[in-house]
Formats: structure tokens, C-alpha cells, sequence
């Protein structure tokens, strides 16, 4: 007999009652870090006192009215991304997946807009991961996703992961567009080197197609810098935003240049909820709090010291931890022993993390964490370690 809740996630057996800070208090009052975030959501960490505020001032006044009419937090919010971003324009979404449909959207209408119809093809790289519609799990071409669907949409061109001749030889007169998270999330804390993705931008200026990033997980502060790719000097045209940029409320958005968002005209693209008055105010709240003079470089301070950390931990327990990569505080390790396992060890300890592919677990804090939690994190971290390290013993006798 099937669960009234679709039984589509294997969950851990935990609930949750309680969030302060970077801290979870389950069912049972026991308390958990969580260097999980939510999958990266949670950036400000639970129940941050800004987001609550403006959340319980908002549902007093007005929840909903459509985009029939106009929002003025959506004016707020937009012209606060577009002051510190490359874009021009926004538009908002309630998820991370309906901004990469925004995306997909805004590239091919850009080229029929502009007289060249016969541009609609994207090229995705192996290991990526977009969002879970039709179109996103056809853009990743990842069977353990799209198997069982049946025939996926088209116009989707996957090419391997940093193989730069396989991607040279993937532009035809059909690509509109090359689509790419500058630090992979679900493949594995897989971050694109700087010189590549500024290769990417020249790729597509030489041959007039769109560069579209997605920074639905690297994005909004996680990698110490407010968006991944200002790390690589480079910009997009197109770029989903989401997770952190809603502190735990559904929030997401596409944001773009003007020229790129030239054929998004009324009527070619809406939504019912998306940008409605209470996730804007929360956005509003989340990114008023992420540009204030500090807060990027104490995600820098903490990112350092945890790295730091993680090295050595690496160095004590080698045959666990082969290798950890990242940005900021977007973290991986890279495993010899299953990731399953030792994400069910660190929650043992405590600790919340997530696993990922290429048999990664990813550490995924909030923001606003301090010192003395990388500490309790590493003690976690270490407990986890040694019983991989018993078990791998105990498996060999």
C-alpha cells in the first residue's frame, strides 16, 4: 500500500521541530550542526531574526495578488541584483528549476526573436544537474535521471566533462547556447576552472551564442563572493539563481542582460506565484543582509579555516578522505569509502551533510557560521572517519 506522501525521497529517519543558527532539534530535542543548509537553502542559517521579521510583517499586510498587477517588492529586489550582478533584468521564480526553464526559454527566444529560428540547441556538460522537469533531467542526460520517462525533449547536446575539443566540435549553426554551473553541485563539488570558464565566454562571443550559468547551489554568497563566477572574471548572460537566495523560503530567479532577454516580451514567458509578496520580502531581507560590508568576507574567513581543517584531516585519515575540493563554503569530500556510509557515520556524530556524485559528501554550512562550529564539525567529522576506518578493517579480516 502506497505512503499518503509519494514515496519519491529515501529519507533519513529524522524529523525536525526546530532551527536556531546552523543548529536542527529533532522530534526527540537531540540536536544536530547542520552542514547540510537544506541542499545549500539555508544560507543565514534557521530562523535568522532579518528573515523572520520580514516574513511576519509581510503575512500581516498581503500574501498574494497575482502578476496581473504590480509587486513592488519584485521592483525592490531586481533592482538590488541588477546594482551588483551583470544583469539588467530579473525574473522571479519560485524554484530553482523554473529559472533554468526560464533560461532554456529566454536562449532559444533569443535567436527566433533576433531572425534565426534555426538556433535552439544547448550544449550541457556530463555531470550536471539543472532541476528535475522534463527539460532540465533532457539538459543533464544523466540516465539514473531521465530513465523510465521516456523519449526526453530535444535540442540538447551533452558533451564530456572539461573535454575541450569534444565542446568546440559540439557548435553548429543550430547551438543558441551553452549552459554550465560554474562549481558542479550534484556531480560532485566539481568547480570549472577559472581560464575555463573565460574560454566558455570567448567560445560563445566568437560565435554569437549565449553563455548561461547556473548558480542555483554555487550562487548568492556560497563561494565567499556573492555570484561563483565573479571568481573566473568572467560574466554570463543568462543566470539561475535560487536556494540561498530565499534563506529557506521557495524562491528562484532568472536574471539576464537586456540583449539576452530581448525576445522576452509579454506573454512569452509567466508564472502564478513566482515573485509574490512574501517571498519577496524575505528575499529582500536575505540580500540586504548578504551586502552588507563583512558578511562575503567572513564566508571567506570561514571557508579558509575550514579548508584548512579539512587538510588535515585528509592527512590523518588518507584512506578515507582521497581528496577535498570546492569553493568557499561549498565543500566536497572525495571518498575511498562509500559516501552513504559516511553520511549515516557523521549524522551518528551529529553532524548533517550531503552526499553527492563521484562518491562525494558535501559540506554545505550556513553562511553565518563561526569558528568554534567548523571545530565541532571536524570532532564530527573525525568520528566519522574512524568508523570507516573500522569497518573498512573489520570488512577485511
Amino acid at each position: 500500500m502506497i505512503a499518503p506522501v509519494m514515496p519519491t525521497y529515501a529519507r533519513a529517519p529524522l524529523s525536525f521541530e526546530k532551527g536556531e543558527g546552523p543548529w536542527l532539534f529533532d522530534t526527540n530535542g537531540d540536536k544536530y550542526l547542520d552542514f547540510g543548509a537544506g541542499i545549500a537553502v539555508c544560507a543565514l542559517g534557521h530562523a535568522h531574526p532579518r528573515l523572520v521579521e520580514a516574513l511576519e510583517g509581510q503575512a500581516r499586510r498581503l500574501w498574494h495578488t497575482s502578476n496581473l498587477f504590480n509587486i513592488p517588492g519584485q521592483e525592490e529586489l531586481a533592482r538590488k541584483l541588477t546594482d551588483v550582478s551583470f544583469a539588467d533584468t530579473v525574473f522571479f521564480t519560485n524554484s530553482g528549476l523554473e529559472a533554468m526553464e526560464c533560461a532554456i526559454k529566454m536562449a532559444r527566444k533569443f535567436h527566433s526573436h533576433n531572425g534565426d529560428e534555426k538556433r535552439w540547441r544547448i550544449i550541457t556538460f556530463e555531470g550536471s544537474f539543472h532541476g528535475r522537469s522534463l527539460a532540465t533531467i533532457a539538459a543533464a542526460g544523466q540516465e539514473k535521471l531521465t530513465a523510465g520517462f521516456g523519449e526526453m525533449p530535444g535540442g540538447f547536446d551533452h558533451v564530456p566533462f572539461g573535454d575541450h575539443d569534444a565542446l568546440k566540435a559540439a557548435i553548429t549553426d543550430e547551438t543558441a547556447a551553452i549552459m554550465i554551473e560554474p562549481v558542479q553541485g550534484e556531480g560532485g563539488i566539481r568547480p570549472i576552472p577559472s581560464q575555463c570558464l573565460r574560454g566558455l565566454r570567448e567560445l560563445c562571443d566568437e560565435h554569437g551564442i549565449l553563455l548561461i550559468f547556473d548558480e542555483i547551489q554555487c550562487g548568492m554568497g556560497r563561494t565567499g563572493v556573492l555570484f561563483a563566477h565573479e571568481l573566473a572574471g568572467c560574466t554570463p548572460d543568462i543566470m539561475g539563481v535560487a536556494k540561498g537566495i530565499g534563506g529557506g523560503f521557495p524562491l528562484g530567479a532568472c536574471m539576464a542582460t537586456e540583449h539576452a532577454a530581448s525576445g522576452m516580451t509579454a506573454g512569452s514567458h509567466g508564472s502564478t506565484f513566482g515573485g509574490n509578496p512574501l517571498a519577496m520580502a524575505v528575499g529582500n531581507a536575505v540580500v540586504d543582509v548578504m551586502i552588507e560590508d563583512g558578511f562575503l568576507d567572513h564566508v571567506s574567513e570561514m571557508s579558509g579555516f575550514l579548508r584548512q581543517r579539512l587538510a588535515g584531516l585528509q592527512d590523518e585519515f588518507s584512506d578515507v578522505i582521497e581528496d577535498v575540493r570546492g569553493e568557499g563554503l561549498m565543500l566536497g569530500l572525495k571518498l575511498k569509502a562509500p559516501n552513504g556510509a559516511f553520511v549515516e557515520a557523521a549524522r551518528a556524530a551529529k553532524l548533517l551533510t550531503v552526499p553527492a556524485g563521484d562518491n562525494v559528501v558535501r559540506l554545505l554550512p550556513p553562511l553565518i557560521i563561526e569558528a568554534q562550529h567548523v571545530d565541532q564539525a571536524i570532532t564530527a567529522l573525525e568520528t566519522a572517519c574512524e568508523v570507516m576506518r573500522l569497518d573498512a578493517s573489520t570488512a577485511a579480516k
